[in-house]
């Protein structure tokens, strides 16, 4: 098996009340009446309340283009993808030069070298590190990180590996595209990042104690869903797809995955004691609460989450866990779900358990 060591998420220092950036974005759309009551309405039903720029709020509007906006996503992502890091490291008692793998996830912006290369020197990895970038997953791509950084811990026990999601979504946002799709976004996501360091079986003895292990894996691919979430993209940059059919693509498929997956382990629902969902937003929420058949209490730290920084795509379902790790304090032995669905379309399950 393989263990986290640590869990870390980081923040952009730049935070507005959602009402701020509601105004901010009718203005530059120009929204006037039923428009701006549409937006308006979108906003304040998105389940947040206030999130993190990755830019002071009146930068975007003078970003020129595609090519000025993604510049800046490389600045900001390097920046926040070396603190991520260098958090995670300090938190599991890790040197930098201990680092075996290193595995990034971004799906907001367009950088080669990639960003775990051009936060390598800086931190201090070996120059023999290993590296890995994953492009595409989207929101999937945290727990689906764990699960590939799992495999390779697998065949190599003694190694130490690292997972970087860094995602500047609000780099995104579209400023003449009055689309449900894009409307809905700008008032959903956030900016943020995350890394988690995880170890071998055979460098888990003092480095992961009191920390969750991962037992299982499994990846779910849904056949002719490609246009339920992705981008499309253009002149002006990434053009948000949001298929309207998402929350049926959960109470559809989320519960009889489940049960697969935790029959195959000899569990049920019952025995989960703790549960890490990717916050998709509220009627993804409600849909997963209804597919799993659990309370709101059992997502209520993905809920808060939501709330307090938005939905960070990748970075998300990696604060949940951060966050369900500090606070909830799962007791030993027990066991836990991380879960998210994204681009594919698709759902990624980790079994996790706490150490005993």
């Amino acid at each position: 098996m393989s263990h986290l060591a640590a869990v870390e998420g980081v923040l952009p220092e730049h935070t507005y009340a959602q009402a701020e950036i509601t105004a901010a974005f009718a203005g530059v759309l120009g929204a006037v009446g039923s428009g701006r009551e549409v937006l308006e309405r979108l906003h304040a039903n998105a389940g947040v309340s206030q999130r993190h720029l990755a830019l002071p709020l009146e930068r975007y509007w003078e970003l020129a283009d595609f090519g000025e906006a993604n510049d800046e996503f490389i600045r900001v992502a390097t920046q926040l993808g070396a603190h991520a890091v260098t958090k995670a490291l300090a938190a599991a008692g890790v040197g930098p030069r201990e680092v075996d793998l290193i595995v990034s996830t971004t799906i907001t912006g367009l950088a080669v070298p990639s960003l775990e290369a051009r936060i390598a020197a800086e931190i201090g990895l070996r120059d023999d590190v290993k590296r890995v970038p994953l492009v595409g997953l989207g929101c999937v791509a945290g727990a689906a990180g764990i699960a590939r950084v799992h495999d390779y811990l697998l065949g190599h026990p003694d190694d130490v590996a690292v997972l970087l999601s860094v995602e500047l979504c609000s780099l995104t946002v579209q400023r003449d595209d009055a689309s449900l799709a894009n409307l809905v976004a700008s008032g959903l996501f956030g900016d943020g990042a995350a890394a988690v360091v995880m170890v071998g079986s055979g460098r888990a003895p003092g480095l992961a104690a009191g920390q969750p292990r991962v037992v299982a894996t499994r990846s779910r691919l849904y056949a002719d869903t490609e246009r339920a979430m992705g981008w499309d993209v253009g002149a002006t940059g990434l053009r948000i797809v949001l298929g309207v059919e998402v929350p049926d693509l959960v109470r559809t498929n989320v519960r009889g995955d489940v049960d697969r997956f935790l029959g195959d382990h000899g569990l049920t629902r019952a025995d989960i004691g703790w549960w890490v969902a990717h916050p998709g937003g509220p009627k993804v929420l409600e849909a997963m609460e209804e597919a799993l058949e659990v309370g709101r209490d059992a997502l209520v730290v993905t809920w808060r989450s939501l709330d307090q920084i938005g939905n960070l795509s990748s970075a998300s379902v990696l604060h949940v866990l951060a966050d369900t790790l500090r606070d909830r304090t799962p007791e030993p032995g027990s066991w836990g779900l991380l879960l998210a669905m994204g681009p594919g379309f698709c759902l990624e399950l980790v079994l996790l358990r706490m150490a005993g």
